[in-house]
């Protein structure tokens, strides 16, 4: 091999690493950003009532105008100076749909424990997928199709759910989600990584869902289980 082209080569090499690593710091700063409004969302959400005076259905919809409305325009502001502020704003939105959750199982005996729980839970599991996706080496590019069929199953699923009102369902539904997002937590990390994401508020946004719907469907389960013990 040429000196030259191998010297070239290999000073390419460093830059794209460096890159990777870049996006990956911008990645994790941002998503710790990202708790900031979500908890201050949820806790107006909480505060006012706001999600609770809504029913079901109509939070639904709500939820899922907001959501794709939202993620539309992050993906729209991903490389202008706009972006991180609408992700900002998105978070909270998500943050005060979530309080209606929140909001129920912190009426529970040890609602704010069964909280903590699931955030730690949450965090651990996050933890747990960041160090995996360092250490794995094979590329997991081919779990992307599955994971986002096994997604649009849950999404589906859960609306019908909201007509058939199943306790069991729910239940399933909610273990499924936590595998099926932590593995998403995987994925995204994965292909930040390995060069396949560039842009640190797409991966930001990939995590944070994931993320999400971890601790949502933690909490959840948590609520379900206290609300049977009392």
């Amino acid at each position: 091999m040429n000196p030259q082209f191998q010297s070239l080569y290999t000073a390419g090499g460093v830059v794209s690493a460096e890159q990777r690593n870049r996006v990956l710091r911008n990645t994790y700063w941002l998503l710790s950003l990202s708790m900031v409004p979500t908890v201050l969302g949820a806790w107006l959400g909480v505060s006012t009532g706001l999600a609770m005076g809504l029913g079901a259905g109509m939070s639904a919809v709500i939820f899922l105008a907001g959501a794709f409305g939202f993620m539309f325009a992050i993906e729209k502001t991903k490389n202008s100076s706009a972006g991180v502020p609408v992700l900002l704003a998105f978070t909270f939105f998500m943050g005060v749909m979530l309080s209606r959750l929140v909001g129920t199982v912190l009426g529970l005996a040890n609602g704010a424990g069964l909280v903590m729980t699931a955030f730690a839970g949450t965090g651990t599991i996050f933890l747990g997928m960041a160090v995996l996706s360092s250490v794995i080496k094979r590329d997991l590019s081919a779990m992307g199709k599955w994971l986002f069929i096994g997604a649009v199953m849950l999404l589906v699923a859960g609306l019908a759910n909201l007509f058939l009102q199943s306790g069991a369902l729910m239940i399933t539904l909610s273990v499924l989600a936590v595998g099926i997002f932590s593995a998403f937590i995987l994925y995204d990390l994965k292909r930040v990584q390995d060069g396949h994401e560039t842009n640190y508020i797409t991966a930001t946004l990939g995590v944070y869902l994931s993320l999400y719907n971890v601790f949502q469907s933690l909490l959840m389960l948590l609520g379900i289980g206290a609300g049977r013990d009392e």
